[in-house]
């Protein structure tokens, strides 16, 4: 396989998958924001919570296309550019795809019609449970995508005939070693981006128009959703990550940069990996810590990358990734506990902090791209692992094929972004209640 094809199709794909992933993470917790919404004005029959409804469904809509049409470009090249993967494992990656659309996909299409636009045209209780049933859709959707993804990880329940994977045994299929854990990091993770996104744009608000009662009610519950979920991921994240240790050690070595196997492992908190040399420069490092960490024995031994060579992924783009994603969790931490504090009572934060949320905004969205970042580089060079490698399932396009529509999916990308977020600023700078 040429090494420039191969580059070619991961960009492509990584590119293609990163855009349509920042989708999902903010609708799939936002659907049950605006359930919360729509319940609260039900109860309380007040206008805020019903301008404060309308308003974020508007967010919702634009966002669950943006997901759409990139999630259908993506499906795409699966044939394009990797068949290698379909045709090895398309028993099982198919199914589970199918089992999204009919049980999820549908199932949002179905109600959000309804949702959007039935309001004054259905009973309240008709137009609740349609809002109801999109969450659902969201949250099934994540499920099943997850249990591709996580497969994919860490297989389990399958058996070969002749040259090609089938499911011997779909329970084990879908709750793999990995899902459960990856599924909550997930949703918790969807939680915290959707927190950020209210947070940041009811700010962004107040920073215009102080006295705007429907902004202050999601600035206050948006941080309050932060300061509960941040801890809960902080300790997901936790034992993910000794999931991970047991059935991915390469993954752990490559996060923690460790080279060579060794007992009593320092935590490496920052430094330049070198993968040509295998060495990290300007290490910063806590003696046994990262031993201790893993394994609750200062002395016990954590495998490195020559356990694992030459199977074993780069280091440096998993080992920074991982680090801005820890970094952007604290940093959630902090100011979910402090914003918390700040709004008690009502009050409004000062205007350096609001300035602080609007530019948080899209924490989340870096937060998961970065988590993503490890999780698929970290596998590397598998595709799935132990089964399927990477350079054996790509094929089709020419490296001159691949580069021009490389170009032209940044292009469409960069344009779609930017036209996303002046929309998002736009809508909440005029506020809820215009």
């Amino acid at each position: 396989m040429d090494a420039e094809v191969l580059l070619l199709a991961r960009s492509q794909f990584g590119l293609n998958i990163g855009f349509h992933i920042l989708f999902p993470s903010l609708t799939i917790a936002l659907a049950w924001i605006l359930l919360y919404f729509r319940i609260r004005y039900a109860r309380s029959g007040d206008a805020a919570w019903l301008a404060t409804y309308k308003l974020w469904t508007k967010v919702f809509a634009l966002s669950f296309a943006m997901g759409v049409v990139s999630g259908i470009t993506m499906s795409f090249q699966f044939g394009t550019n990797w068949p290698g993967f379909m045709h090895k494992v398309g028993n099982i990656a198919g199914p589970l795809l199918a089992y999204e659309v009919l049980t999820a996909f549908f199932l949002e299409a179905t109600f959000l019609g309804v949702m959007l636009f039935g309001m004054n045209r259905v009973p309240g209780w008709v137009h609740i449970f349609s809002s109801a049933m999109v969450a659902i859709g969201t949250t099934t959707s994540a499920f099943w995508i997850l249990a591709l993804s996580s497969w994919m990880q860490t297989p389990t329940g399958h058996v070969m005939d002749g040259g090609q994977i089938i499911a011997g045994d779909w329970l084990q299929v879908i709750f793999n070693p990995s899902f459960p854990y990856r599924m909550i990091h997930m949703l918790l993770a969807s939680g915290l981006t959707a927190a950020f996104v209210v947070a940041g744009l009811s700010a962004w608000r107040l920073l215009r128009a102080s006295e705007d009662v429907s902004a202050r009610k999601t600035l206050r519950f948006s941080l309050v959703l932060a300061a509960v979920l941040a801890p809960l991921q902080i300790f997901v994240g936790d034992l993910h990550g000794l999931n991970t240790l047991e059935h991915q050690p390469a993954k752990i070595a490559a996060i923690e940069a460790i080279w060579k196997t060794q007992k009593g492992a320092p935590l490496v908190l920052f430094a330049v990996p070198d993968d040509d040399r295998r060495r990290n420069d300007f290490a910063i490092e806590i003696p046994k810590a990262a031993s201790l960490i893993l394994k609750h024995d200062g002395d016990a031994e954590l495998k490195g990358i020559d356990a694992f060579a030459p199977d074993a992924p780069p280091v440096a783009p998993v080992f920074f990734a991982f680090r801005v994603m820890v970094g952007l969790g604290m940093l959630m931490l902090l100011l979910g506990w402090g914003g918390t504090w700040m709004t008690r009572g009502g009050a409004l934060p000062p205007r350096w902090l609001l300035w602080v949320f609007a530019g948080s905004t899209f924490a989340g969205w870096i937060a998961t791209l970065a988590g993503w970042l490890v999780t698929e580089i970290g596998r590397q060079p598998w595709l799935v692992t132990g089964i399927l490698k990477t350079a054996d399932a790509v094929g089709g396009p020419s490296g001159a094929q691949l580069g021009a529509s490389l170009t032209g999916y940044i292009i469409t990308y960069t344009v779609m972004l930017l036209a996303y977020m002046v929309v998002l600023t736009h809508l909440a700078g005029k506020g809820a209640h215009a």
